[in-house]
């Protein structure tokens, strides 16, 4: 029980952290925001934001094959694949963002220019798109954890 409830509490923990970290970018990633502090700011965050993730994924594997309920419970429930396919969609939405933070970065440090307001608005919409898809996972989550989804 003490394995759950620590698993568990992990698995929240990243989760919380990704979610603050992505309200971050796209609180940041705005055209009457940005400046060359909020640049290397924005970088910054998605690693930390990226972490998260990874983080998120690992302590979900953890409580599938370490938790309580098991890879039995997990394995058929459609919920799970759910929640799973979200996450990947959110994961290769937040490439083209990560490269761009990475090459405004770049550019600032070595012409001190600020990105233009398309590129702003274009990948701040990637990131919207992103925060508006991660509150799905937690629905599925609470009717994933009451044995819904299952045969």
């Amino acid at each position: 029980m003490t394995t759950e409830a620590l698993l568990a509490y992990a698995h929240i923990l990243a989760i919380l952290t990704m979610v603050v970290f992505l309200a971050s970018e796209a609180a940041l990633c705005r055209v009457q925001w940005l400046n060359a502090a909020v640049v290397e700011r924005l970088a910054k965050i998605d690693m930390v934001y990226g972490a998260a993730s990874v983080t998120v994924l690992l302590t979900g594997l953890a409580r599938v094959f370490w938790g309580a309920k098991g890879t039995a419970f997990y394995g058929t429930n459609w919920l799970l694949h759910t929640k799973f396919a979200l996450f990947v969609v959110i994961a290769l939405l937040s490439i083209k963002p990560t490269i761009t933070f990475i090459r405004w970065r770049r550019e600032l440090r070595a012409t001190g220019q600020l990105p233009d307001e398309t590129a702003i608005k274009r990948t701040r919409r990637l990131v919207m798109v992103q925060a508006h898809i991660l509150p799905l996972i937690p629905l599925a989550a609470v009717f994933l954890a009451r044995g819904f989804g299952g045969k």
